[in-house]
């Protein structure tokens, strides 16, 4: 018993480590292509915590390298299956969670690469209109891009960090901007920014044109954001009624234990028990994943 609370512990001390890393590079890059500014946001934080993470990416690393996939929040199923395996005095509970550490992780990296994927669409979206309304203000088109970029935060927020650090090179330093744009725009939800190419492409030498057709790709990225969060917005009261079904089986085993009965115990310590969980939980992952297709077909139309 003192062995599995031990490995408990350190599975949650692990966890929580996990959790607080961040890309330190990326930070003395922007300092040196985007100049001076007010930093913005948590990334200047404490000392104590930049070193923190320093460690804890030194420590992973080699483990990321290795197995070819980050490590993250779904370590926290370790811990909790744990906790639930001493509880009911049976190992499945730790089996189990230590199954669905790479399908939870899976979910994770998805839902963050969508909500990154929506942050590029937005970001791009405010910087053609920043860059417009500095074209008319009578900046030169690669100054607009700069300031605008600085305005916008771009170097300061890690979903565009990235994309920010060329174009500011390229902005300014007399660099190809086009080229610049391009790469940047094979990034996902960062495809505007192939017609902001092609814009600085055919009327870089008169800034009214420019802006025109940036105020033009704003609109339409405005419209297309709009859209999605329609859909979302229609889609929510179903994924509630998906989530409430699916959290059912577990209102039935803590009404059953208020009443005085075992239900974790027959589920768990026998045979056909294990059976019976086996077969719910097959019919319980179908179910979210029917539901999940035809959420992802709703999506995609």
């Amino acid at each position: 018993m003192s062995a599995v609370v031990f490995v408990a512990v350190l599975c949650a001390g692990v966890a929580a480590w996990v959790l607080c890393g961040r890309d330190r590079a990326v930070r003395r890059a922007r300092m040196l292509l985007a100049g001076p500014w007010e930093p913005v946001g948590p990334v200047y934080g404490s000392l104590g915590l930049r070193r923190l993470e320093g460690r804890a990416q030194a420590l992973l690393e080699p483990f990321r390298t290795r197995f070819g996939w980050r490590l993250g929040r779904e370590l926290l199923c370790l811990p909790a299956g744990l906790v639930v395996a001493v509880l009911a005095h049976s190992a499945v509970p730790a089996v189990l969670a230590a199954g669905a550490v790479p399908l939870v992780g899976r979910w994770l990296r998805g839902r963050e690469s969508r909500a990154v994927a929506e942050e590029r669409a937005s970001a791009v979206g405010a910087l053609c209109a920043a860059v417009a309304g500095d074209l008319r203000a009578g900046l030169a088109p690669q100054a607009a891009l700069a300031g605008a970029l600085l305005r916008e935060g771009w170097p300061d927020r890690s979903a565009l960090a990235d994309a920010a650090l060329p174009l500011l090179a390229a902005a300014r330093f007399g660099g190809d901007v086009p080229a610049a744009l391009r790469t940047a725009a094979r990034s996902d939800g960062a495809q505007g920014l192939a017609g902001v190419a092609a814009c600085w492409q055919v009327t870089v030498d008169g800034g009214a044109g420019l802006a025109d057709g940036l105020d033009r790709i704003a609109a339409a990225l405005r419209s297309e954001r709009d859209q999605r969060e329609d859909l979302a917005a229609q889609l929510a009261a179903p994924r509630s009624t998906v989530l409430m079904l699916a959290l059912l089986p577990l209102f039935g085993l803590v009404l059953g234990t208020g009443l005085g009965a075992d239900p974790v115990g027959t589920l768990l310590r026998t045979p056909f028990g294990l059976g019976c969980l086996t077969a719910g939980g097959l019919l319980e992952w179908a179910g979210l994943a029917w539901t999940a297709r035809i959420v992802r077909t709703a999506e995609a139309s």
